[in-house]
Order: C-alpha cells, then sequence, then structure tokens
C-alpha cells in the first residue's frame, strides 16, 4: 500500500465530518496488538459538536465509534508515518 500525502488526508472546508458514516463491524476488526486505529496513519480526531471529538478515518472517509479506535483495526491499517522516521 502506498502511503497518502498528509495533503490529501484534510478534509475540504466545503466537506461536513459529522456527515461522514460510522465503520462498521464489516470493516473494523478486534485486535489486541498495537495496530489499532488510534495508532493508524489514517486516523485523525476533529472537534465536533458542542466540543465533542470526531474520530475519524481517512482511509474510509468514516467515523469511529467511541473506545471502538482503541480496540479495533481494518484490513488497510498502516504505521504513523511520524513514528515511521523516528
Amino acid at each position: 500500500m502506498v502511503p497518502v500525502p498528509l495533503s490529501r488526508l484534510q478534509p475540504s472546508p466545503a466537506e461536513e465530518i459529522e456527515a461522514w458514516p460510522y465503520l462498521d463491524e464489516g470493516v473494523l476488526l478486534k485486535t489486541r496488538s498495537r495496530k489499532v486505529c488510534m495508532t493508524c496513519h489514517f486516523f485523525r480526531h476533529h472537534p465536533g459538536p458542542e466540543c465533542i471529538p470526531l474520530l475519524t478515518c481517512h482511509l474510509h472517509h468514516a467515523l469511529i465509534a467511541h473506545g471502538e479506535h482503541l480496540t479495533h483495526r481494518c484490513q488497510g491499517w498502516t504505521d504513523d508515518m511520524v513514528r515511521q522516521r523516528g
């Protein structure tokens, strides 16, 4: 898998992240390793309504339910570029 440049991971100003669908069990896999959504290159969090953070996957352009970012991943998981570079 080729890493996506960070500039392409940012939603466009017209794009409403709140309207993104949630990832479901068909995409998310339970895992007990460090390979979870929170450690993935595509994971981001954004301020949502009433300052409640929205957890997002920019690979799937979807929201991640709170808590699932700590225990789940998808087949597209890739290591964060910052950690790869050291």
